[in-house]
């Protein structure tokens, strides 16, 4: 990778380091600006990182020579910040979602092809050893068929957390809670591991614990996929603490189960598999961020400038972030319809 990338990070909040970081301690790519719309929060990252710093995102990219774009800001502002990036021939790292709206993730789609560059989508969860361990042994046909699968997510996001933030808990800005938030990488996971076009989405949706939230707190449901494969899944964030994620595959030759960040595989002829984060494999993101999130984000950042260096498609780009996208969308359409979206 003989070519240095000059990055510029929309973003200057929760997830900011969980990009800033890997960007910085990369060989091949260097931090020249930041962004915020909180001019003081952006001044004072841009001292921590050497680098110039904007209040405006089109200033940024229009005056600074910059090769790449990462957006770690609120779900609404994904696709118009994207866009605009992408008019301006960089290439793009958006945070999940892709966006809010389905037709806003396919114009993100269409500005990268038209001008020729690269738009990746952060869903880390799947560079996670158990999540990797499962979808080796899917692919190899160790597991044999999936039969059916099931998901689980009990979080806790109070009424307090939400009254810290002026956008999350609103469908114009977040675009949905739970589902769009909390349980958007469980849900790619089991779409990852099933690798088939959905059939339908049949859900219910509904806020059951909130007192100033619009969107949902809770949503269960099936995924029905062309393959014949019947998924459930059932997602709140009023539980007392962020219990371990779970998703249960029953499979022709086995079971492959993941708990938390524990991928174990049980075969019918009584072997077993297990694989976790390596406790010695650590990074230094600095004060204040979640234990959780782990290496997975470093993995797959750099995974995204290896390909750019190659002039491949980074493994999670536009087109196979929209798969999970149009699931989003779909559970929302139908909790909110009452009624099962067909693909």
């Amino acid at each position: 990778m003989a070519k240095k990338f000059k990055v510029g990070i929309i973003g200057c909040g929760t997830i900011f380091p969980m990009h800033a970081v890997p960007v910085r301690t990369n060989e091949h790519t260097e931090i020249v600006a930041v962004c915020d719309n909180k001019e003081d929060r952006a001044k004072k990252v841009a001292k921590t990182f050497n680098c110039s710093y904007y209040v405006d995102y089109k200033e940024m990219i229009d005056k600074e020579d910059i090769d790449v774009v990462h957006i770690c800001t609120p779900h609404y502002l994904h696709a118009p910040m994207a866009i605009y990036a992408a008019n301006a021939k960089k290439h793009i790292l958006t945070e999940k979602p892709m966006s809010i709206a389905l037709e806003d993730a396919e114009a993100m789609i269409g500005a990268a092809k038209k001008n020729d560059v690269t738009l990746g989508v952060i869903f880390q969860n799947r560079y996670n050893p158990g999540s990797m361990l499962i979808k080796e042994m899917l692919t190899s046909g160790t597991l044999g068929k999936i039969l059916s699968g099931r998901l689980l997510v009990m979080w806790n996001r109070s009424d307090e957390y939400y009254s810290k933030s002026d956008w999350k808990g609103t469908w114009d800005k977040e675009g949905g809670g739970v589902v769009i938030d909390q349980s958007i990488h469980t849900l790619d996971l089991m779409r990852w591991f099933v690798d088939s076009e959905i059939d339908y989405v049949d859900a219910n949706i509904g806020n059951r614990a909130h007192e100033i939230i619009e969107v949902e707190d809770m949503a269960e449901g099936v995924i029905k996929y062309k393959n014949g494969v019947l998924t459930g899944f059932f997602t709140i964030n009023y539980y007392t603490y962020d219990a371990p994620v779970e998703i249960e595959l029953h499979c022709e030759n086995g079971i492959a189960k993941i708990v938390g960040d524990q991928g174990t595989v049980r075969l019918n002829d009584g072997r077993t598999f297990m694989a976790e984060n390596n406790p010695n494999e650590k990074f230094e993101y600095g004060d204040g961020v979640k234990r959780y999130w782990g290496v997975s984000h470093i993995k797959q950042v750099n995974h995204f400038y290896d390909a750019l260096a190659k002039g491949s498609k980074p493994y999670i780009d536009g087109e196979e972030a929209l798969k999970t996208q149009k699931m989003v969308c779909a559970i929302y359409q139908s909790g909110k319809t009452c009624k099962r979206v067909m693909f």
